[in-house]
């Protein structure tokens, strides 16, 4: 039985153990406090991170510092929301990205790719390729930090975001240099790169595809190891995927890889690359279009056989459409795959000018501004008219050398100076500029000039080459002009004549005066000259009166005759009576009338 006493003791005992509960609730509310304030700090900063307008204010607060020790909390939310604003302070500029190394964070995030969630991991791949891709020395400090070990392992994770993650990280840490790609291959990731092209999300597969493309393009090595990693089965046949973003990835890759060596151009081809490649020039998505031509030059720049292999799959006509749609540096790839295609023989120059490529390439360059594109189409157009006259009288039709020699007079580092005349180098090197406009400047001329001088070598046509025989056309090309028609007149008679009525002769002459002018009146100036020796065999096809018929000055020469005989004659005419008149012959009688002679008589 129960007694008062009893119940006492037991109320005595049970309130500690109330007071005990209150206590820890207590405590406990701080640290719960405590855990959600810093899950705010880190979300609110990871928010803040996000605008650009905030990063000046959050570096100047300190939070590098105030961010480093919720990466090793003990709440996974914290450490995700401290490493996504990490991600995104680092990401902004390349000083937040040296503080995030400064402040030992690397080593961190490393660490806990191995032992943390997904979420986690997702974070953390990002910090590290935020760092990353400023420059080639915080790529390094990635590295440094054991980073490609842990990437490569989240690699082989399930879930797909955590592969996206680490491939682009890895991406970002290749792209740099070969030495960044090489540690990349070294550290076994191309394999697993390859096997995620193969896995259904079309995000995964893009990344893949851009990260295998930043590792080939430093070295045909580098891109030998992509190839050995049996990629090429698995990324060809992605060209014909609907997704453009993917497209344009698998059209980088395959146009780094082709483009170190003709066999790995080979092995790219043989991946049935055709006719997709060719279809993906048609794509609405400007960047399948111009990363599907870049491919396609890659590939023609290599032999006259694979060459030959565009042509026969219809790329001719595809790449000269391309050509002839595309405007500014987009065109630049198509306008040089006709070049290397013409440049390898006859047969493949006639080619395109079948396919009509020799317009657009005109159009190309006059419409287009930058000077590098219009050193391109130059070169272009030199590769297809230099084989054959048949080729060059093409180009001439379409005006082309009117608008190379305008481009050329009106390029900033052409000079026109008349003593260039004994100046015979024909390679002489662009001099290089001082700033990189200046170098776009000088290989614009020499590339056009160039191109005149292998087109009007080939030039057999007068009409073709009277539009460049003016005094205004620089010494440089000329001499070629009047080097043909010196081929051409001695072996023409119809040709010599037509020179004549056209005013061509005439300009021959005014061309060796004008330079002979400029010279300080040294007529001798052409002489040892090619140009003073072809004007000098023009001028040997036509009788010396007509030559100097047509000559500058000959009109004046002849009104000075006129004003000679003019004062021999009146001189004679006021002769004085008294003087002796000495008879030269015999006299005329009857030129004189009869009446003048007896007058005289009648008169005494």
């Amino acid at each position: 039985m129960t007694g008062p006493s009893h119940l006492h003791n037991q109320q005595q005992q049970q309130q500690p153990t109330h007071a005990h509960i209150t206590n820890t609730r207590v405590v406990l509310s701080v640290f719960e406090k405590f855990q959600k304030d810093r899950l705010l700090f880190a979300q609110t900063i990871a928010d803040l991170a996000s605008r650009e307008s905030n990063i000046d204010a959050l570096q100047s607060a300190g939070v590098m510092s105030l961010l480093r020790p919720l990466l090793v909390d003990n709440i996974p939310a914290i450490q995700h929301a401290a490493a996504l604003a990490l991600g995104r302070l680092a990401n902004y500029n390349e000083e937040l990205a040296e503080a995030v190394v400064d402040s030992d964070i690397l080593p961190q995030l490393v660490y806990s790719l191995a032992e943390q969630n997904r979420f986690y991991k997702k974070a953390a791949a990002f910090v590290l390729r935020a760092v990353a891709k400023h420059s080639p020395d915080l790529a390094q400090s990635v590295v440094d930090s054991g980073a490609l070990t842990a990437l490569v392992t989240c690699l082989e994770e399930f879930d797909p975001g955590v592969k996206e993650s680490a491939a682009w990280a890895l991406g970002y840490i290749a792209r740099h240099n070969g030495d960044l790609a090489q540690a990349v291959v070294d550290a076994g990731a191309i394999p697993l790169l390859v096997l995620c092209l193969q896995e259904p999300e079309l995000s995964l597969k893009r990344i893949a595809a851009s990260a295998l493309s930043d590792v080939s393009k430093h070295s045909p090595e580098l891109a030998q190891s992509v190839v050995d990693a049996n990629s090429i089965p698995f990324i060809s046949p992605l060209l014909a995927n609907s997704d453009a973003k993917l497209r344009r990835q698998v059209c980088s890759a395959l146009s780094q890889i082709a483009k170190h060596s003709v066999d790995l151009a080979e092995t790219v081809v043989d991946g049935e690359i055709f006719p997709n490649v060719l279809n993906c020039l048609k794509d609405i998505d400007p960047y399948v279009r111009k990363n599907s031509a870049t491919l396609i030059c890659e590939i023609a720049k290599h032999t006259p056989e694979l060459a030959q292999l565009i042509v026969n799959s219809g790329g001719i006509a595809a790449v000269v459409d391309y050509v002839g749609e595309s405007r500014g540096n987009a065109r630049l790839p198509g306008i040089m795959t006709l070049g290397y295609i013409a440049a390898f023989s006859e047969t493949l120059a006639l080619a395109i000018i079948l396919a009509k490529g020799v317009s657009p390439l005109g159009q190309a360059l006059v419409a287009e501004t930058e000077e590098h594109i219009k050193a391109a189409c130059a070169w272009s157009l030199g590769q297809i008219g230099r084989h054959s006259p048949d080729h060059a009288k093409t180009l001439a039709d379409n005006a082309i050398l009117p608008k190379l020699l305008k481009v050329l007079t009106s390029s900033p580092a052409q000079s026109q100076s008349p003593n260039a005349a004994n100046d015979e180098d024909e390679n002489t090197a662009a001099a290089a500029g001082s700033s990189t406009a200046a170098a776009a400047g000088s290989d614009l001329k020499t590339k056009t000039k160039r191109a005149l001088k292998c087109i009007l070598e080939k030039t057999l046509h007068l009409d073709a080459l009277e539009p460049l025989l003016q005094p205004g056309t620089p010494f440089n090309i000329l001499k070629y002009v009047v080097a043909q028609f010196a081929k051409i007149l001695p072996n023409d008679v119809a040709a010599r004549r037509a020179f004549v009525t056209s005013g061509g002769l005439q300009r021959v002459q005014e061309i060796a005066a004008g330079i002979a002018a400029g010279s300080g009146n040294n007529a001798g100036i052409l002489n040892g000259t090619k140009l003073g020796e072809h004007i000098r065999q023009i001028n040997e096809c036509y009788p010396e009166e007509i030559v100097r018929y047509y000559s500058p000055g000959y009109s004046a020469t002849l009104l000075d005759k006129i004003d000679e005989y003019s004062r021999i004659h009146d001189q004679a005419v006021k002769r004085p009576p008294s003087a002796p008149i000495q008879a030269i012959g015999p006299p005329i009688i009857d030129a004189i009338d009869p009446a003048e002679v007896t007058a005289p008589t009648l008169v005494t």
